[in-house]
């Protein structure tokens, strides 16, 4: 993912979450060099996208989005083997995400993976009255692993 591919992104990403990354989230990223990948189709048409941060021997997902209407097709599974697959050429043993505490579809979805539930950090997400929670997820990314 490049600058040039945010009109594309961004319109996926107000569809899917009611408090999206703004252009400038996804601009400051990818000025940083986080590692940010689009998922096409074979017409190159958007799929889904992801974007995370790296750490010594960690990666942290920040992002990653289906396209509502390509949802339950195996796209996200598709990309979070792409993700974990990338953590392991680079020595990752970790890869980490936060998850709001209702979004039970995406915490199961994780669970599914192999990712467990650590911790919680209080008020992080945007609300529509206040804050809300985030759930901390882990994925071991040992040999044997996902």
């Amino acid at each position: 993912m490049t600058v040039k591919h945010l009109d594309a992104v961004l319109p996926i990403e107000s569809v899917a979450y009611e408090f999206p990354w703004s252009r400038g989230n996804f601009v400051d990223s990818l000025g940083s060099g986080y590692p940010a990948n689009l998922l096409m189709d074979v017409d190159g048409n958007l799929l889904g996208y992801f974007v995370a941060m790296v750490g010594v021997d960690e990666w942290h997902l920040l992002n990653i989005t289906v396209a509502p209407t390509h949802q339950r097709q195996g796209h996200g599974r598709f990309l979070l083997d792409h993700i974990a697959s990338l953590c392991r050429q680079q020595g990752a043993e970790n890869l980490w995400l936060e998850v709001r505490r209702s979004n039970a579809r995406a915490r199961a979805i994780y669970a599914r993976y192999g990712f467990n539930e650590i911790g919680v950090r209080r008020g992080y997400y945007p609300a529509v009255e206040g804050r809300e929670d985030a759930v901390v997820m882990r994925l071991l990314l040992t040999a044997g692993t996902v």
